[in-house]
């Protein structure tokens, strides 16, 4: 039998002594477009431990404060924050300074670089990226691992996101079966692409003249996939492997069309829809690894915060630039980020 002194012993060493366990890095990365907002929440491995996806209701840091709270409640029920913490952040998009400043972001990357980095890690090889997202268009040509050449459409909405929902809705037909009647498609008709004024009025002409919505849907990815090749790849060698992502990646039509007239199979990553955030929680571990610094992150109550941004005119210079600047509230006078300088001398980031 053990004494009271080894009894004692037991009962410090069993129940008293706290075991203090570290918690595994984690990364995120934000993507601020002109129709939608991606986080996306990655280990140090690369693995996407969760993500979420929202539409942008006009207002950046609205539409952020609302994807930063979705994504507490998901780290929560999935129990992720017991087993890890956030080390660094990265923001990319048109808003991405913005939303740098909203968020305490570590570092603010292009769509371009982000989109790039996010498919190497899961085509080392690609030799070109085609994506299509809500309201624009890129392509970008790699060659050995680096971007040689780039194109981005934001003038015309013809082949975009917005413009095949706006079609979906005039047809009847959820945007989520679009391109399930492209497949079905026996005769595609010709519909003129260069506009998406002149698709539209080309399409109610072909409706009126009774082709079927298969045949109609299917000559409108054809007509939208030319659009996109002879503007924004015109020029450019559009070499094996081709990957293509964004939203308008999820239409089986849209696919088909860019096969058919590449002529090459064409490969939608899994991630397809975030891949800008995931290139930025990429971006932002690589951040981490290199630096090693304390993260600039707010934390995942980020919602509960008040911001006010203001603009002024410089006046300094005939360039009269017109600088942004983000506060943390009306009574505080602190300025969180400023830019819109071209000599960057009112710049804070």
């Amino acid at each position: 039998m053990p004494n009271e002194e080894e009894t004692s012993m037991v009962e410090i060493t069993e129940e008293n002594v706290e075991v203090k366990e570290t918690k595994k890095e984690a990364f995120l990365g934000i993507d601020v477009g002109s129709v939608s907002v991606k986080f996306v929440l990655m280990d140090m491995e690369g693995n996407v431990l969760t993500s979420v996806f929202l539409r942008n209701k006009g207002s950046p840091i609205e539409s952020v404060k609302e994807g930063m709270e979705q994504l507490r409640q998901k780290i929560e029920s999935e129990k992720i924050l017991q087993q890890y913490e956030i080390k660094a952040c990265g923001t990319t998009g048109s808003a991405r300074y913005l939303t740098k400043a909203v968020v305490g972001g570590d570092l603010a990357k292009t769509e371009i670089i982000a989109h790039a980095v996010a498919t190497q890690s899961e085509y080392p090889d690609v030799r070109t990226i085609l994506e299509i997202g809500g309201q624009d268009s890129k392509i970008i040509i790699l060659r050995d691992g680096i971007i040689v050449d780039f194109a981005m459409n934001s003038v015309c909405a013809a082949g975009t996101g917005s413009f095949l929902d706006h079609q979906a809705s005039r047809l009847g037909i959820p945007i989520e079966k679009f391109g399930d009647y492209a497949l079905k498609s026996k005769n595609p008709v010709s519909i003129a692409g260069r506009c998406t004024v002149f698709a539209e009025s080309d399409m109610i002409h072909k409706q009126n003249a009774g082709y079927s919505k298969e045949d109609i849907i299917a000559g409108l990815c054809d007509s939208l996939v030319r659009n996109y090749l002879n503007n924004l790849a015109k020029g450019k060698e559009l070499e094996e492997p081709i990957v293509f992502q964004g939203g308008v990646s999820f239409n089986k039509g849209i696919v088909k069309a860019f096969e058919k007239q590449l002529g090459v199979k064409v490969l939608v990553p899994k991630h397809n829809v975030l891949m800008g955030a995931l290139g930025m929680a990429i971006l932002s571990r690589d951040y981490y690894l290199e630096n090693g610094m304390k993260t600039n992150f707010r934390g995942l109550n980020v919602g509960e915060l008040n911001f006010v941004t203001s603009a002024f005119y410089c006046g300094d210079c005939p360039n009269n630039c017109e600088i942004v600047q983000v506060r943390l509230s009306e009574e505080d006078n602190k300025v969180i980020a400023r830019w819109g300088s071209r000599c960057g001398k009112w710049e804070v980031f």
